[in-house]
């Protein structure tokens, strides 16, 4: 039985939602957002979207939770918006942007020059004496994640100093290091 799945998603306002054929189409003030779906039935009855399992085949039973979760993130996409907060550790790291193009220096020999999607708005926060912030802003969960991965994959934390990106608030699991 899914916990998950079985909880209404209640709709925000000043946001429609429309299920048809298999797509749920989400709109709001920030976007509009789309998503097929299969094994489910997706209703929307008094300002709440309900879905629920036909059967209780394995696929259906696997896929209740996950739709309800994509509903619920669409909605609070499309309403109030993601945001992800990566961190640059480390002597000399930079993070500058122009427009949708962002540039990392990350200590190899050239800087890292990245287009990022129109949908995502890309903000660089550098003050003295703290580490450069690189904020990422959109109404697609999916998609922030996705670009917020590609930037940490370029230099991701090592345990012995904590360099490199990381989250802001993530903790690392740091080694002591040989000791002499």
């Amino acid at each position: 039985m899914s916990r998950i799945g079985n909880n209404p998603v209640a709709i925000p306002e000043g946001v429609t939602v429309d299920v048809k054929d298999g797509v749920i189409s989400v709109k709001g003030k920030l976007g509009e957002l789309t998503q097929e779906y299969s094994s489910v039935e997706v209703k929307v009855e008094d300002a709440q979207v309900l879905v629920t399992r036909p059967s209780d085949s394995k696929e259906s039973k696997s896929k209740h939770g996950l739709y309800r979760s994509l509903v619920s993130n669409m909605l609070e996409g499309v309403s109030k918006g993601w945001v992800k907060e990566l961190e640059l550790v480390g002597v000399g790291y930079r993070a500058s942007n122009q427009g949708q193009k962002l540039d990392l220096a990350l200590g190899f020999s050239h800087n890292i020059i990245l287009d990022i999607a129109p949908e995502v708005k890309i903000e660089t926060i550098s003050e003295k004496g703290k580490n450069p912030i690189v904020k990422l802003t959109s109404h697609d969960k999916q998609l922030v994640g996705q670009v917020a991965a590609k930037i940490r994959s370029f230099r991701k934390p090592e345990p012995y100093k904590g360099k490199g990106i990381k989250f802001v608030g993530e903790e690392l699991r740091r080694k002591a290091g040989k000791s002499a």
